[in-house]
């Protein structure tokens, strides 16, 4: 019995082999075709550990044949160590025997599926004639989701901002090396949403941010939230989510997690696989603004353990890895101790020749 074991270089692997534009398209359409199976699936809120510095959390989902968790963290200060502050792996293994299937890494994994659920939300969710993105947050996975909006939607102008010049010097690099797109630098966010058909904020401070304010707002506008994530942070004002049409992953994770945690239980949101499923509007109007606020959910990390499977597959990547004890007898899992015989301890006698004990009625 083995585990496959995808590490960091087999996911560059494929992105390498498939380019990143086909491999945008492919991992958004797993995604689609599982929520679209919505009511399929065993689903909850992750569970989160929340320390001063940080948050630990894991991810789990199911259906009727396979289960998937994740493994992630969120430390904003991983950098000032040379840490990235998002790191994850994940498991994919079969219901029906509990059987772990693939062990994978989930770090470059997961900026590539987020940015696949944003160009998938948005390719429901904006105007169709958009062509001008700004980018607030420059960070990791800032290039994923420049990307993803080129490829799935067309985006032909990226507008950046980040308060880390370093960061945004690292993705002009990065993006100034596409064909067909054009990349300005900001002096500050209401410089580059200005005029924006999209705006996606992706930053990584926990902390209760007003990163898009009400008056940066026109109407037309669609607004990826990235970056809200947990409880006590946000990046969007109040404001701007009470003038928009508000979409959301799974709501109970989303009221605790999101940008819609300071909004009251009532206010209104519409979980983004009734829009995949033709059960809820998406876009009604050319001035409708549209918020899709994003926290993450396991169906995606479900999702995208499947396209990692199926390619690693196709294209023989990984390695097999002896996770769980392959027995001759599946119940003596002493055995795999390989202890050596011991010599029978004295004064133990076999239950057999144990004579046999005598019991002497209680005295009346």
């Amino acid at each position: 019995m083995t585990t496959r074991l995808l590490l960091t270089p087999d996911v560059a692997r494929v992105v390498r082999h498939d380019g990143l534009a086909q491999s945008f398209q492919t991992l958004a359409r797993y995604i689609a075709d599982d929520y679209v199976r919505w009511s399929q699936f065993d689903k909850s809120a992750r569970v989160a550990n929340h320390s001063e510095d940080g948050v630990i959390e894991l991810m789990p989902i199911s259906d009727a044949s396979l289960y998937t968790f994740k493994y992630v963290n969120g430390h904003p200060k991983n950098h000032l160590v040379g840490l990235p502050t998002v790191m994850a792996f994940g498991v994919l293994a079969d219901v029906a025997t509990g059987t772990p299937q693939v062990l994978s890494e989930l770090t470059l994994s997961t900026a590539l599926r987020t940015a696949a659920t944003s160009a998938l939300a948005a390719q429901h969710l904006a105007r169709r004639d958009s062509r001008t993105m700004a980018l607030i947050g420059n960070g990791a996975q800032a290039e994923f989701q420049a990307l993803a909006f080129h490829h799935l939607l067309g985006i032909e102008e990226i507008r950046l901002f980040d308060v880390d010049p370093a960061a945004t010097d690292k993705l002009v690099r990065h993006l100034s090396r596409i064909d067909g797109l054009t990349v300005i630098r900001c002096r500050d966010t209401a410089e580059a949403v200005r005029g924006a058909d999209i705006v996606t904020t992706v930053t990584a401070d926990k902390r209760n941010a007003t990163i898009l304010t009400p008056e940066m707002v026109e109407p037309g506008m669609h607004i990826n939230g990235v970056g809200g994530d947990c409880p006590g942070k946000t990046e969007l004002h109040r404001g701007v989510l009470e003038r928009a049409s508000v979409f959301v992953e799974y709501e109970p994770q989303s009221r605790i997690e999101g940008d819609v945690q300071q909004m009251p239980a009532d206010f209104p949101v519409t979980e983004f696989w009734r829009v995949l499923r033709g059960e809820a509007a998406g876009r009604r109007s050319a001035d409708e603004i549209t918020v899709f606020d994003s926290v993450g959910f396991a169906l995606e990390d479900f999702a995208t353990l499947r396209w990692l499977r199926d390619r690693a597959l196709a294209l023989d990547l990984g390695r097999d890895l002896a996770l769980v004890p392959d027995m001759a007898d599946p119940k003596d899992l002493f055995g795999e101790l390989g202890l050596p015989a011991q010599p029978q301890a004295a004064g133990v006698v076999p239950m057999a020749a144990a004579p046999s004990a005598v019991v002497t009625p209680l005295a009346a």
